[in-house]
């Protein structure tokens, strides 16, 4: 049997939503034991004490992926606890599509594709190398994935749909007055969606380039429409109202938070789920028998020669070539 809490996962954005679900479901899997990496943390304390998460479960640790100081400091500050790492989740995520002008990031980038993308894929680089460090047979990387990333899905064809073009907005600097990644005038919900198809280029870019050497399993997944979500707080509030309901009595593609974090926890611990470089999906119409699938991502998503120049440019900005 396994030790107690001698596994560490580390999940960004687990203050609220899927997040802070995938974390409970962590706590109650004896053998783990979740930092809670969040930028508000006793916003993140609170909502742990009320899911009932032993104490002994989980630690709270500041990141704000917006600012790449504060990925790094995180890091540092994870590396002094002399915990190991055996698997990380990338789930935080902003998604603000009200906004008429572009809000940015410390480092001058336009902060949706710098939170969703540009932080987490610092996070990913640095974190490798903890990740090889770990004497556990079964690491992973999980990318949090969305259904909108993917015009071929019926939730993925309203517009504005993703296009990163030929990512002439990362190569000219990705600084004012450039917002998004193609170069084009500022749209915020394209800003979410291209943010999410670079997360799945990032992880299938990690399988690409260090599965075979790391025995690391990288994975995206998409559990579901969690219509509930914090994630649609910045939305127009008829819109949060109803959305559920939609979800729930049309599209019947309505999953609760709990549901989704313990679908998080699935693909990173259990052994169904060892497959490198799948995006794993339950689809936007919940089968009865709630099983998951590996799904194929958008075109631009399974472009190799696109997720090897984002990589690239990534790496510039963020400051690791």
């Amino acid at each position: 049997m396994a030790q107690e809490r001698n596994l560490t996962v580390v999940i960004t954005g687990a203050s609220s939503g899927v997040g802070l679900y995938a974390a409970s479901a962590f706590a109650k899997r004896k053998e783990w034991h979740v930092v809670m990496a969040c930028r508000d943390l006793p916003k993140a304390k609170k909502a742990a004490e009320a899911l009932g998460m032993p104490t002994d479960s989980y630690t709270l640790m500041h990141i704000d992926l917006g600012s790449l100081y504060s990925v790094r400091e995180f890091v540092n500050n994870f590396r002094a606890s002399r915990r190991s790492l055996d698997a990380l989740v990338c789930n935080a995520a902003i998604y603000m599509p009200l906004l008429k002008e572009p809000l940015r990031s410390p480092d001058g980038f336009e902060l949706s594709m710098a939170t969703n993308h540009l932080g987490h894929f610092l996070l990913c680089n640095l974190m490798l190398e903890d990740m090889k460090r770990s004497s556990f047979r079964d690491r992973r990387l999980v990318i949090l994935g969305t259904v909108t990333h993917n015009p071929d899905e019926l939730g993925g064809k309203i517009p504005p749909r993703p296009d990163l073009g030929n990512l002439e907005g990362f190569e000219k600097g990705f600084k004012a007055p450039i917002s998004m990644i193609d170069g084009k005038k500022f749209e915020p919900v394209k800003a979410y969606k291209d943010s999410k198809v670079c997360n799945v280029l990032t992880m299938r870019e990690l399988h690409r380039r260090y599965h075979e050497s790391t025995g690391i399993t990288f994975t995206s997944l998409y559990p579901g429409c969690v219509a509930e979500t914090p994630l649609f707080r910045n939305h127009y509030p008829l819109f949060q109202k109803i959305f559920p309901l939609f979800q729930k009595y049309i599209t019947g593609g309505f999953v609760s938070e709990e549901l989704s974090g313990e679908r998080v926890a699935a693909v990173v611990a259990d052994p169904e789920y060892r497959q490198s470089g799948a995006y794993w999906s339950w689809g936007n119409r919940q089968k009865k028998d709630g099983q998951s699938f590996v799904q194929t991502v958008s075109p631009q998503a399974r472009d190799d020669e696109k997720a090897e120049r984002m990589w690239d440019l990534s790496a510039k900005l963020v400051g690791i070539v």
